[in-house]
């Protein structure tokens, strides 16, 4: 492992390692709760709509559009605050930038409040601690991880930690995702460039140094298989991660930021040389059955029941979807699955069968320019 240079509250790490080794914080009403906010974030180049408020009726699958905010370019992933005042989002672009928006629940409209530089080319995954103190992005093209204060008014203060994952003469590093565990111990981070995940223990004090550096364990991934998304199951002993390029599902046991593989599943069965394309990974809350996105040659979402002993995988069925799925998202009562699709235009509706966890299209669906995110706001 390399040394580690600090200068300026910048934070730069490399290292070498051997070849053999629920999203953002969201704020979700209960089953009993009957309408939600649903955000929207999608790809724009500052014309239209970046991200749109509906109303959801979790009981129905009905919604009522609300309002947008525009003059925003590519908010492809967003994370809402533990109190629910507060939206964020990456900028995805060669530039990059996280900005940071007021939400009123009463009129479910957004109000830009800034925005700084990401630090970091084409920013794809953000999130938030629970005590509202930092936002962290994922960089994917430049293969780096950002971490900005947050003031106590929400609005982004200037980076504090930027934790470089290339080394040369090493494929380049390209972070997906940034996920925390249940305990709010440790930071997840997938880099699909590598075939790594890190775990970083997160400091206590959180006053300078947010994350503890280098991290504590790098997980070594099957090679070309390019590990992107990752879902906590319920209890938390459990941890799933899709990888894009060879279009499986690995699954894991998981003890105090040490992942240890046990089981890998396929969720893309029609994966060709040139179109390799999984997505995105969720559970329903109760711990029954996984979903994961896969996109280029059968669009659609591979639906899995999780053995309630070992929390290992069964395919149960495959569900067609429009084209390009990206982020999808499932309502709190287990009713519904919502799935982005970036290239048709629009997000689907599926119902969710309780006892199968098969999916079935209500023909339902909401008509948005290049949906990619989604998230709920309680009302």
């Amino acid at each position: 492992m390399s040394d580690i240079v600090v200068q300026k509250a910048v934070y730069i790490f490399a290292f070498f390692v051997s070849a053999a080794v629920f999203a953002g914080c969201f704020s979700a009403g209960t089953s009993g709760d009957k309408h939600l906010f649903l955000l929207a974030g999608s790809y724009s180049d500052g014309s239209g709509a970046g991200i749109s408020v509906y109303d959801f009726n979790i009981q129905t699958g009905d919604y009522t559009y609300i309002s947008d905010i525009k003059q925003i370019v590519n908010p492809s992933y967003l994370v809402v605050s533990q109190d629910a005042q507060m939206v964020y989002s990456v900028n995805e672009t060669q530039e990059g930038a996280v900005s940071a928006f007021r939400f009123d629940k009463r009129k479910g409209t957004l109000s830009f409040v800034n925005s700084q530089s990401a630090e970091g080319a084409d920013p794809c995954y953000i999130n938030t601690d629970k005590k509202g103190n930092f936002i962290i992005t994922a960089n994917y093209g430049s293969g780096n991880i950002s971490v900005f204060p947050l003031d106590k008014n929400g609005s982004i203060k200037p980076l504090s930690m930027n934790i470089d994952l290339n080394i040369p003469n090493f494929p380049a590093s390209h972070i997906h995702t940034v996920v925390f565990s249940p305990d709010e111990k440790r930071l997840l981070a997938t880099d699909l460039g590598k075939d790594q995940m890190y775990s970083f223990k997160i400091n206590p004090a959180t006053r300078d140094s947010f994350l503890i550096l280098p991290p504590e364990n790098v997980t070594q991934s099957e090679p070309g298989s390019g590990p992107r998304h990752l879902a906590f199951h319920p209890n938390g002993k459990y941890l799933y991660c899709i990888n894009e390029l060879s279009g499986k599902i690995t699954v894991f046991t998981y003890k105090e930021g040490k992942p240890e593989a046990i089981q890998s599943v396929t969720s893309d069965t029609t994966q060709t040389s040139d179109r390799k394309g999984s997505a995105d990974i969720h559970l329903t809350s109760d711990g029954r059955f996984l979903y994961s996105s896969n996109r280029l040659n059968a669009d659609g979402i591979a639906i899995f029941s999780v053995h309630p002993e070992n929390g290992q995988l069964t395919r149960i069925g495959y569900q067609p979807t429009g084209i390009h799925p990206r982020n999808f998202i499932i309502t709190p009562n287990n009713k519904f699955l919502l799935c982005a699709n970036r290239d048709t235009n629009n997000i689907q509706i599926f119902e969710i069968d309780p006892a199968t966890g098969l999916l079935r299209d209500t023909g339902k669906e909401i008509r948005i320019d290049k949906p990619v995110c989604l998230k709920w706001i309680k009302k």
